[in-house]
């Protein structure tokens, strides 16, 4: 594996020799793949982060970057998936601070950017899986969490930890509405500590190469792939280090619908959502949801005695 930069990423002679096949009609005769793979590329985005680029083993098939940032819950600007892009400009990503307090041993504040810089990249291509029914399969770029967990030295105490995302109600509309809010906010999230040092656990800060756009919790967002989405909060302003389980903000909405743990199970229903089968972006028909989301082997001993129709 290598870091991948903007040279691998579609030159500007494709995009040109593309307008060249359309003229002479060569793109609707030619089978060649590996020629349709190139010709697909001019709707990358451009890279603007080095990373060590996930090898895929498992050969999963990506969704597209237009799918991936044009279908988003993110309920601070609206609750319309498709709309939610078209409302993001608000935020703004450029200054933006990370508190770190809690049972920690000097709490402190840093920009974003600079926490970024402290760590290697990788792109981790993962599955995503919403509890609505609905997946996708995301190339996300960032460190593991085990790592910022590590470098700001856990007290021994501390048994969970709890993220929020960020309070400006000029920023997100949805948190002007007060008592009419789909929410209510500042949104919170929170892992057992284990569950946070599990390596696939990610602090996304890209997707496909690029910064993560503000649709997708931008500029910094949790990535938890067996747990459902709404679990891998976004735009992330305070992370704390606690003794108690946090309440995170679905559980606080409808306790009876969301848990803590929020594992992808397929054989516990949501009340309004079978978990049984899912329909990726995309694609016409549903497929068998897999249990953990495929990460059985990597995560299934954190929760070894624990009834997880109980713990949901």
């Amino acid at each position: 594996m290598r870091p991948l930069n903007e040279n691998d990423v579609t030159a500007e002679e494709l995009f040109v020799n593309r307008r060249k096949f359309l003229k002479l009609g060569a793109a609707g005769l030619v089978a060649n793949s590996a020629v349709m793979d190139l010709l697909a590329k001019e709707f990358m985005p451009k890279a603007n982060l080095q990373y060590v680029k996930d090898s895929n083993p498992e050969q999963l098939v990506l969704n597209s970057f237009e799918q991936i940032t044009s279908y988003n819950n993110f309920y601070e600007f609206t609750t319309s998936k498709e709309g939610v892009k078209y409302l993001a400009h608000t935020l703004k990503t450029d200054p933006w601070s990370i508190e770190i307090d809690g049972l920690v041993e000097k709490p402190f504040v840093i920009d974003v950017q600079d926490l970024i810089k402290k760590y290697t990249l990788q792109e981790r291509i993962y599955r995503f899986r919403c509890v609505e029914g609905w997946s996708m399969v995301v190339p996300w770029v960032g460190f593991e969490l085990s790592q910022l967990i590590k470098d700001v030295k856990v007290l021994s105490k501390a048994k969970y930890i709890r993220f929020e995302t960020k309070y400006d109600d000029e920023m997100f509309p949805d948190q002007s509405r007060g008592l009419f809010a789909a929410l209510d906010y500042p949104y919170a999230e929170g892992l057992r500590l284990d569950e946070a040092m599990n390596p696939l656990s990610l602090m996304a800060v890209g997707l496909y190469g690029k910064t993560l756009e503000n649709q997708n919790g931008a500029p910094l967002r949790l990535v938890v792939p067996w747990k459902y989405g709404f679990k891998s909060i976004k735009s992330i302003s305070k992370i704390s280090f606690v003794e108690k389980e946090p309440l995170n903000s679905w559980q606080k909405s409808n306790p009876n619908e969301y848990g803590f743990f929020a594992n992808v199970n397929p054989e516990v229903d949501h009340p309004r959502w079978s978990q049984k089968r899912e329909r990726v972006l995309g694609q016409l028909f549903k497929q068998r949801t897999l249990m953990f989301n495929g990460y059985e082997k990597e995560v299934a001993h954190l929760y070894k005695n624990m009834d997880l129709t109980r713990y949901f």
